[in-house]
């Protein structure tokens, strides 16, 4: 199995993967454009790690070893020389992506996997220039990679069958619960599931049903806190499927159909307020510190993490 990794790309998905791996002992290559960007990641993977060792899941000697093995870099040749399993994690634009693994080719060992952590385009759509078609694979980690469990694996048709059982045996490896999509479908299992509800969401909100906090409180003490443990199939088999014909039956004709993002959702994209990010979105966090509210938000990932793997 694999001891020596690259990830392509330090941002929010890049720098958590890499933590990832280090934190499992591998030795991690992290490439960006700019050596202001690895620094900024390695400071975020050096909170991370921080907060593992406050929470006492990890020691302060396992959080020095993982920072470590990190080596950062803007040479994607020495990156990838000897790697394994190369993971990109770059921006979602075609041309981009299609560039890189036109030098991940050129680069890269020729035993190399070829992982890529799209949410957006298929397998198929990557593929496209691939000259090895057959080491590539899609390992879609969920954000924030570092703490939440789920990894989607998507192959293509011409992915080698050891490729997949090697991605598989790797994420089961770096602590992930992987889930193999039989099926190449846009946004995968996870974010098909998400967007579902997200729109409904919106939709209560637009027609005035209840405020965004009331929205939100329902989802993480009502929803949320049961889906934690039993997933929604399990719901139905445990709720009767003869109820949950009943609930879908009167439910599905009004729920909401629309086929584009929510127009509240449109609107403050035009007007710049993106969220924690901008300082404003559906919530403001004019007065609020947002470094800290993710700060809380990975405190409670980290603690249902331990109970979960209690279970």
């Amino acid at each position: 199995m694999a001891r020596q990794v690259a990830v392509i790309g330090s941002g929010v998905m890049g720098h958590g993967i890499a933590q990832v791996y280090a934190l499992a002992g591998f030795a991690v290559s992290l490439y960006d454009l700019q050596e202001e960007f690895l620094l900024r990641a390695k400071k975020s993977v050096e909170q991370s790690l921080s907060l593992l060792v406050q929470e006492k899941v990890i020691t302060e000697q396992a959080k020095h070893d993982a920072l470590e093995r990190i080596v950062l870099t803007t040479d994607l040749q020495q990156a990838v020389a000897k790697a394994e399993v190369i993971t990109e994690a770059v921006p979602e634009v075609i041309e981009l992506k299609w560039e890189l693994f036109r030098q991940l080719e050129e680069f890269a060992r020729p035993d190399a996997i070829i992982a890529s952590n799209t949410s957006t385009f298929s397998i198929a759509r990557l593929v496209e220039v691939a000259k090895a078609p057959h080491r590539f694979i899609i390992t879609h980690f969920f954000n924030p990679a570092q703490l939440v469990p789920l990894v989607e694996i998507v192959r293509h048709e011409t992915t080698s069958e050891e490729v997949v059982e090697a991605t598989r045996e790797l994420m089961l490896m770096v602590g992930k619960s992987p889930v193999l999509l039989k099926k190449d479908v846009p946004g995968f299992i996870a974010n098909r599931l998400q967007a579902a509800l997200m729109r409904e969401a919106f939709s209560l909100l637009s027609d005035g049903v209840a405020d965004a906090e009331e929205i939100d409180t329902v989802m993480k003490n009502g929803i949320g806190f049961r889906w934690a443990f039993v997933g929604p199939i399990e719901t139905a088999d445990f709720g009767g499927l003869d109820t949950w014909k009943c609930v879908m039956d009167n439910l599905a004709p009004v729920l909401d159909h629309s086929k584009s993002a929510p127009a509240l959702i449109a609107e403050l994209v035009e007007k710049g307020k993106l969220g924690t990010k901008t300082g404003a979105g559906i919530y403001s966090y004019e007065n609020t510190s947002v470094e800290e509210k993710l700060r809380e938000r990975d405190e409670n990932f980290i603690r249902l993490g331990k109970r979960k793997r209690e279970c």
